[in-house]
């Protein structure tokens, strides 16, 4: 990313002799923040941005389209995560920074072309968290979290119909707005929690692992039978019956499978490590002693990465 600044920001940067300490402590450590205090930097950050695009800005930001800038997106938010689950405040205070940018580099194009601008995202998010929680901002009321829950999708569907309507839409779908842009695993996590909120699930883990064990003899007969095309939609109906495991089980299936990841690479790079120490690179051991250098690995990196293969 490009880091130019417009001259009242050089001017605060000038007289805070601590910027370069204060920079890498979260908010709240840095200073008690005073009412208002988030929106003032937010119209700040939301000039500083213009400023980048306008013409004498910065060159890489000027050529941005919303196109373009898909995968920042898209890293930034798995950055927050990472952050997030490093228990590092002063990281995780600066991914959501870095997140927070993208929404207003996105929304400063959209001004530029006279679609919506900043406020209007904002004035938009703000109308629908109001909407979506009357009991607490009208006369209903939740007693527990699967009552707000059933009462948001209530909401959301009518919000749905309201817009079909309007727009003379197909019928509207209690799966709408589960974006196919999304990760699979992502996405088949979003469809299968829309369906269980109004009762279509499983009454027990144990009737998903079995139709995993299913799905699994299914794929099998098919790679019998030498027949690709089946194959690929049996691994698809075997990776979906997973992530419906996992979303029963409360477990995210995209962080769960991050984190199997890891620990593959962290264990296979002590196995090229061990292969190294021997003399020999990894792709020259045999198979047999590639399982003997696993083995070691997962037992010498138990308590860093975790048991299993």
């Amino acid at each position: 990313m490009c880091f130019c600044f417009d001259a009242d920001f050089r001017g605060h940067m000038k007289k805070d002799k601590k910027t370069k300490k204060n920079l890498r402590k979260t908010a709240a450590t840095r200073r008690k923040t005073k009412d208002g205090a988030a929106g003032k930097w937010f119209e700040k950050l939301v000039k500083l941005q213009a400023r980048l695009r306008a013409p004498g800005g910065c060159p890489w930001d000027r050529e941005q389209t919303h196109m373009t800038l898909r995968t920042y997106l898209i890293e930034e938010a798995y950055e927050v995560v990472e952050a997030l689950e490093s228990g590092d405040d002063a990281k995780f205070a600066e991914e959501l920074g870095d997140l927070l940018l993208q929404v207003v580099f996105h929304a400063d194009i959209a001004r530029s072309e006279g679609r919506f601008d900043a406020a209007n995202v904002i004035e938009g998010i703000h109308e629908k968290m109001v909407r979506r929680h009357p009991h607490v901002f009208g006369e209903k009321r939740a007693k527990d979290a699967k009552a707000v829950l059933r009462s948001w999708e209530k909401i959301k569907a009518e919000e749905r119909k309201a817009k079909g309507i309007k727009e003379g839409a197909k019928p509207a779908s209690l799966l709408d707005g589960v974006s196919h842009a999304l990760p699979g695993t992502m996405e088949g996590f979003q469809l299968t929690r829309r369906a269980s909120r109004i009762g279509f699930d499983w009454d027990s883990a144990e009737g998903v692992l079995e139709k995993l064990a299913e799905e699994a003899a299914e794929l099998k007969k098919e790679i019998a039978a030498g027949d690709k095309k089946r194959a690929e939609e049996e691994t698809g109906d075997l990776l979906f019956a997973a992530v419906n495991l996992a979303r029963f089980l409360h477990v995210d299936p995209e962080i769960a499978l991050k984190r199997a990841n890891a620990k593959f690479a962290a264990r296979f790079r002590e196995m090229e490590r061990m292969a190294r120490e021997s003399g020999r690179e990894l792709a020259d051991v045999p198979r047999a002693e590639m399982e003997e250098f696993w083995e070691r690995a997962k037992s010498g990196n138990a308590h860093a990465i975790g048991t299993a293969r």
